[in-house]
Parts: C-alpha cells; sequence; structure tokens
C-alpha cells in the first residue's frame, strides 16, 4: 500500500508546498526545485504501467514482449532475492528480437508468462534439466553484480540474451555446456570478464565495468496471485518489477537542501 500510493502522497505535499507561504520565502532556485520534482513525479506517475498491475494491463495485454522492451528502454528495476533491486538489461539481439515480436501479427513467438499456479520453472510442462531456451517460455540470462551506475544504486543487473547462438552478448559455448542452474548459487561457477573475454564474450567489460562478475540462469515469467509479474532463474530466486523509491525520494528531499 505505501508503495502503490507513494506518489500521490509526495504530489499532495509538493502541491502544498507550491501553494503554502513556505514556497512564498523560497529563493527563486528553491522554487525552480519544487516545480522540478513535480515534473518528476509526473514522469513516475507516466511509467507505472510498468510497475502497477492493472495499468500494465490496461496498455500491454497480451502483448509481454513490448512489456518487455519498455522495462528495459525505462531501466526499469525488479526487486529480486528478497529486497535486492536489480535493473532490468536485454542485449542488443534479444532487444531488437523482441521489438519485433511485439509488431508482429504472430503470436506464437510472444512471451509465455506461465499462471500463478506455476511458481518453479520445474512446473512448467515441457520442462528439463538443460541448457534449452526458446525465447517464449524460457530465456538464457545473467545476474551481474559490482555494475557501475546499475539502476537501484546496489551496482546489479539481470540481463536477458537472445537464445539463438547468434548473440554476441549472450552465452559462451562454454556456459551452455557447463550448464547446471538448477543447482545452488554456491556451487557453481562464476565469471568475471577476463574469463568471459577468453570465452567469447567480447563486450562484457564494455557493457558492465571491469570489476563486473556474473551467474548464467535460464529464466521463466509467471504470475502470482496479486497478479503480478515475476521473472524467476531456475534455482528459484526471483524478482517482480519495482520502482527504485531513492530516485523519487531524491526529488522531494533536493527541496531542502541549501
Amino acid at each position: 500500500l505505501m508503495s502503490l500510493n507513494m506518489f500521490h502522497l509526495q504530489k499532495i505535499l509538493l502541491t502544498c508546498l507550491l501553494a503554502s507561504p513556505l514556497t512564498l520565502g523560497f529563493s527563486p532556485n528553491r522554487s525552480a526545485r519544487v516545480v522540478s520534482a513535480l515534473n518528476s513525479l509526473s514522469s513516475s506517475e507516466a511509467t507505472q504501467s510498468l510497475y502497477t498491475p492493472s495499468a500494465r494491463d490496461e496498455k500491454y495485454g497480451s502483448n509481454i514482449a513490448q512489456y518487455l522492451v519498455d522495462l528495459h528502454d525505462s531501466k526499469a528495476t525488479f526487486n529480486f532475492c528478497g529486497g535486492m533491486l536489480f535493473q532490468l538489461v536485454l542485449t542488443d539481439k534479444l532487444r531488437e528480437y523482441l521489438g519485433k515480436v511485439a509488431t508482429s501479427t504472430n503470436k506464437d513467438d510472444q512471451p509465455v508468462i506461465f499462471p500463478a499456479n506455476v511458481p518453479r520453472m520445474s512446473g512448467t510442462p515441457e520442462y528439463a534439466r538443460t541448457s534449452f531456451a526458446d525465447n517464449v517460455q524460457y530465456f538464457h540470462g545473467r545476474e551481474i553484480r559490482q555494475v557501475p551506475n546499475a539502476e537501484g544504486g546496489r551496482g546489479l543487473v539481470l540481463q536477458l540474451s537472445l537464445a539463438d547462438g547468434d548473440d554476441p552478448q549472450g552465452w559462451t559455448s562454454a556456459e551452455i555446456q557447463g550448464y547446471d542452474g538448477w543447482g545452488h548459487d554456491s556451487g557453481r561457477d562464476w565469471r568475471n570478464g577476463a574469463r568471459l573475454l577468453q570465452e567469447g564474450y567480447k563486450s562484457f567489460q564494455e557493457d558492465f565495468g571491469k570489476d563486473a562478475f556474473t551467474l548464467h540462469h535460464r529464466f521463466y515469467l509467471h504470475m502470482d496471485q496479486g497478479d503480478n509479474m515475476w521473472l524467476s532463474a531456475e534455482d528459484g530466486c526471483e524478482g517482480t518489477p519495482q520502482e527504485n523509491a531513492n530516485s523519487i525520494l531524491s526529488a522531494f528531499q533536493g527541496l531542502f537542501q541549501s
């Protein structure tokens, strides 16, 4: 309830500031900050179709490809692994592919969101312990850590790639051959940029920074009982779209800086 009403509450407070005697005593610079903060909140309200299920369904309906593209383009964040905000990043090839799917009349290529009664990948009808992904039911991806300037403020990214063997930012042949994503993270093989460079992902450090490291996962999408969409890794770690509250609060807090 707090996250749902945060935009409206802050907008009311800022509107009151504009009309209050306190605002009349603001310097021109401070008054400009109020207007800037209101504009920031208006922009945040405009992105509610990314984060609020009812607004999402009204805008996107069954066009899940467009929804994923817009999440990427907006640098949207997912509350993943119980409270950590990860920015969703599509590889260039997957972004291009989903953009075409979004405008195609062939709905068979649309990504599938499984219902709430399928909360784990292992419960999907075609599940097998393999590296297989089809960009519809299953996706190749990575969790990436220590990424400078990632949205969410924690240096965390969820990357999804095109699983057809023709994505230079996608899984390397070594990642495909050694995949065991049904196991626990602690026993799996994490990679740094130097290793991925040797394996064939030439631009990893350019994309995510020299200190970034990663673990590859298969992902799928499912709903919950509240109609929230979840992006879930094969090992069960998962996240749902959640706006970065810090980006909203910073606009409000900036009003009171000298």
